[in-house]
């Protein structure tokens, strides 16, 4: 099992598109934390999700554990078959969601030029630039 683990950073949700019922986070290369790099997460196919606005000390997504998502189940009135789905996004376990694997990009923001977003469909992909992606599992 694979996860995304990112410490020291500050991550933001910054949309969710309903149609497509997708989840965006981005942590921004800033001068406070030392970073030059600016990484997006898109979780799709949301079903259920609890989350916090901002994620000050970074976010770590992996899978819940058995313990986690017995506790979900019965707080949310969960299906079994919702564990497989069901994505913890801080290491205290308080922010979920349950939806398709997370996906990230990570670039350096200097050389991203005009794009807005590494998820934004009206540029080519991949990109120019060298990026980072990876799935979590």
């Amino acid at each position: 099992m694979t996860e995304f683990v990112r410490t020291g950073r500050l991550f933001r949700v910054v949309g969710f598109n309903p149609s497509h019922r997708q989840l965006f986070l981005r942590s921004e290369a800033t001068l406070v934390d030392g970073t030059t790099t600016r990484i997006e997460i898109c979780i799709g196919h949301v079903e259920l999700m609890l989350l916090q606005p901002y994620y000050r000390e970074g976010i770590h997504i992996r899978r819940a554990d058995p313990e986690e998502f017995a506790v979900l189940k019965e707080r949310h009135k969960l299906e079994p078959s919702d564990a497989e789905y069901t994505w913890m996004l801080d290491p205290e376990g308080g922010s979920f969601v349950i939806g398709g694997n997370p996906n990230w990009r990570e670039a350096e923001y200097a050389l991203m030029g005009d794009r807005e977003s590494l998820y934004d469909l009206s540029k080519p992909w991949p990109p120019d630039f060298p990026v980072e992606t990876g799935n979590v599992d």
